[in-house]
């Protein structure tokens, strides 16, 4: 066959195979799916999908979208209720699907679906789906909620589940065939989701992946409200963003080196005895160098947690560590004026929209005791992830991995930590399929002083399981092999090219001790017992 021959019929083959994919892919259109509408069914060439933004930064990831190979964009609208509104998006490779369903969670209140994480779960092989969870807006506005308890369902547990029903439907008419393999991932919300579906959902997922969970949503939110009364109380309790460095600088000094190594990163910060009284300003002084005696008052009570009139816990504290940074106190707890913290929006969306349904709602008139006895007999079905049998979840051979950066400012890590604890109380054996990595210096989700990056993203980076947890815990699923130690990475630069820090995370409650050399090597640690 000449070449001129020869160059016809592979461009011939090539666009019967282009339309077959289209025509397959619109196909689904007509899929019989129960309450619930296909919306889109489109056939994606290579690098010509056009979508928004990153989710929460706003940035351009137009470049990234031109890295995509073609694939199946459907579009779908669930409706399990006559108040549910659920939107969907599932992304199929054009070919060379591996066999495996990846969930993606939320963050925040939801409202928003993860276009990047889509493309970056559907460019490794997998099919990747994603949803709003039945409402559409930003992830610190709760204002859909108001007079909608079906919709705080959708949100808490049934959007997700939703998600995963309709995208084993179209998966089953697209390839005509079920996946080999379903897993979730998700952090903050996105972890409470995880836990969710552990819990309640178990046959929906096989291997489960849970960042910084918010799973006990009804005290994370009550602990929020009751920082912000603690900032707000009167204009001498707020802590100046001026101020928080001071603080940073003064745990370091009392706790950095307590691990054996000085560079920045409390290891274990539960044992950091840090007193706040350390920095009182002298009397009748005041400077961004120390803080006031109402400024110390209000600093240990966001270390000390929320407690009601009886002494019980709601919520554990922050701890103390990696307060400054982008990601830092400044952002989430104290925020740049009085009650305008991520966290105080968080309080406010929550107990005026879906416990109060009183816009009005401040947290100055918060009483924890009626507050929270409120919150968790409304909310808590629908929204708090904290059961500790997973017993289900296990006899179908689903694992979980769990992950919380020790200093996050968002979500208390000892939370994290607690329902571990339970997991293993109610279930000797659950070592089996849970594991624990506790990140040192990590603050939510990423960022802070310590390695941040361990295969959660959307950002290059190895796929060697030892170094990213959703290999990792593939591997578990899929050859029964459980992860130990896992290395992550700090990058100096947005494309993670230069690697400026890793560190062993182990399996808790062991932790990394310094053993000596190259404090920014993760060989210069090992993994031993922890208290």
């Amino acid at each position: 066959m000449k070449l001129a021959s020869l160059c016809l019929f592979f461009s011939a083959l090539l666009l019967n195979n282009l339309a077959a994919a289209q025509n397959s892919c619109e196909a689904i259109a007509k899929a019989k799916i129960e309450n619930t509408t296909i919306i889109t069914a489109q056939a994606i060439p290579a690098g010509a999908f056009n979508g928004p933004p990153e989710v929460f930064s706003g940035r351009d990831i137009s470049a990234f979208y031109k890295t995509l190979p073609a694939f199946c964009r459907v579009v779908a609208l669930a409706k399990p209720t006559s108040d549910s509104a659920i939107t969907i998006e599932i992304w199929l490779p054009a070919s060379g699907w591996n066999g495996r369903l990846q969930g993606l969670g939320n963050g925040g209140f939801a409202g928003l679906i993860d276009h990047q994480g889509l493309g970056t779960s559907m460019r490794a092989g997998n099919v990747a789906t994603a949803t709003d969870t039945g409402h559409t807006g930003s992830p610190i506005d709760a204002g859909w909620a108001l007079g909608h308890p079906e919709k705080i369902a959708d949100f808490g547990h049934r959007g997700i589940h939703e998600m995963t029903r309709v995208a084993r439907a179209v998966i089953q008419a697209h390839y005509g065939k079920a996946p080999q393999h379903s897993y979730f991932a998700g952090c903050s919300d996105g972890g409470r989701e995880a836990l969710m579906e552990a819990q309640r959902y178990p046959e929906d997922y096989d291997g489960i992946l849970a960042g910084a969970p918010a799973n006990n949503w009804t005290g994370l939110l009550s602990l929020s409200a009751y920082d912000t009364q603690a900032l707000t109380a009167d204009s001498s309790s707020f802590i100046p963003p001026a101020k928080i460095a001071t603080i940073a600088n003064a745990v370091n000094e009392a706790c950095d080196a307590r691990d054996g190594v000085k560079d920045g990163v409390l290891n274990d910060p539960r044992g950091c005895h840090f007193d706040a009284a350390s920095i009182q300003c002298k009397t009748g002084e005041d400077s961004d160098k120390c803080l006031t005696a109402a400024q110390v008052s209000t600093l240990k009570k966001l270390y000390g947690g929320v407690h009601d009139s009886h002494g019980r816990e709601i919520h554990a504290g922050y701890l103390p560590g990696a307060e400054t940074g982008e990601g830092g106190w400044g952002l989430w707890i104290t925020g740049p004026a009085p009650a305008k913290s991520l966290m105080a929006a968080f309080a406010y969306g929550y107990f005026a929209n879906m416990v109060d349904d009183n816009p009005k709602w401040a947290a100055r008139n918060f009483d924890v005791d009626a507050e929270v006895k409120k919150a968790e007999e409304k909310t808590a079905a629908a929204l708090n992830a904290n059961d500790p049998n997973l017993k289900p979840f296990a006899a179908r051979g689903g694992k979980l991995i769990l992950y919380h950066g020790w200093n996050d400012p968002a979500i208390p890590a000892l939370n994290t930590v607690e329902y571990y604890n339970h997991v293993l109380s109610n279930d000797p054996k659950a070592d089996t399929f849970v594991r624990l990595y506790m990140i040192p210096g990590m603050q939510h989700c990423g960022g802070g002083p310590g390695v941040h990056t361990l295969g959660t993203s959307s950002v290059p980076g190895s796929q060697d399981p030892q170094h990213n947890v959703i290999s990792a815990l593939e591997q578990w699923v899929e050859k029964g092999i459980a992860p130990g130690t896992l290395i992550a990475t700090r990058y100096a630069d947005d494309d993670h090219t230069k690697a400026e820090r890793t560190r062993p995370l182990c399996p808790y409650p062991q932790t990394a001790k310094y053993r000596g050399g190259e404090v920014n090597s993760a060989a210069s640690f090992e993994c031993v017992k922890g208290k």
